[in-house]
């Protein structure tokens, strides 16, 4: 496959492609949330013709309180991604913070995702890897907060290393003093120059880290997911909840599930404007 084009399902990623949509619940807190906002998703997909993946975690394994909830689990987790699949059609993935979680989530998911903070552990790059090369599917490697773009290219040369080719990177933000991250959107073309497609996430980029818990600034979402569109990127990752005020993880970041049409319109508008110059 030429150029910098990985597949997702049925969905082709990458340098004159439309844009790959990551969206879905932080974490899953119930199958009847999951549903729903699966259910909402498939109908946008259908009605706009989008590329849109479902994303949910089944344990949020960096929380900053012992006490906060984590997920079901993974095999409740795998359970409910998989009824998503059956039932929507849409391609699925979820965080994995272990080697030994990469072959099971492989077998449901079709991209298995690398969190930032994990993003170093060569096992875990590996395990992934090798579970994606053997199921066809992809892996996305989340830029680390820490982590210049330019070193992203080492994640990159391990999944390589083990054949994988359908491989993703994700900007998520730069840790800029304490508590505070920023977006340097240089790291779209750079990480793209190693031959592979750049997902932005909208969702982690706001946070507003430290305190009892992860604050975010859901207002910031949409000025800055247009502009890594309008930078390059070749996917956007966004949280969503129909209701993330209450949300058990993240919700200070997430968009409103009924708010979520229009920013989907402008990306995808803005994307096919880009591609025309």
């Amino acid at each position: 496959m030429a150029g910098n084009l990985v597949t997702v399902g049925d969905y082709l990623v990458g340098d004159g492609q439309p844009l790959l949509f990551i969206l879905g619940p932080c974490v899953m807190e119930s199958e009847d949330m999951v549903l729903r906002v699966a259910d909402r998703l498939a109908e946008l997909r259908d009605r706009l013709h989008l590329q849109i993946t479902f994303k949910s975690s089944f344990d949020k394994a960096n929380r900053t309180s012992v006490e906060s909830y984590r997920g079901p689990g993974l095999q409740e987790g795998l359970r409910m991604l998989e009824m998503v699949r059956l039932k929507t059609g849409l391609p699925t993935t979820t965080d994995i913070h272990e080697a030994t979680q990469a072959a099971p989530c492989a077998e449901v998911c079709s991209i298995l995702q690398i969190p930032a903070f994990l993003a170093r552990q060569t096992d875990l790059i590996v395990a992934a890897a090798d579970a994606a090369v053997a199921r066809n599917i992809c892996v996305n490697v989340k830029k680390p907060q820490f982590v210049a773009p330019e070193d992203t290219i080492h994640a990159v040369n391990k999944c390589r290393a083990r054949g994988l080719r359908n491989v993703l990177l994700s900007e998520r933000g730069s840790s800029f003093g304490y508590g505070r991250l920023v977006n340097d959107f240089r790291c779209v073309p750079i990480m793209q120059s190693f031959g592979v497609p750049v997902v932005y996430d909208a969702t982690h980029s706001v946070q507003l880290l430290g305190g009892a818990t992860t604050g975010g600034q859901r207002n910031m979402v949409p000025p800055l997911a247009r502009a890594a569109v309008a930078v390059g990127c070749d996917a956007v990752f966004l949280e969503t909840h129909p209701d993330p005020d209450h949300a058990k993880s993240d919700g200070p970041n997430m968009v409103v599930l009924d708010q979520l049409e229009t920013l989907l319109h402008q990306l995808t508008t803005l994307r096919e404007t880009v591609q025309a110059f």
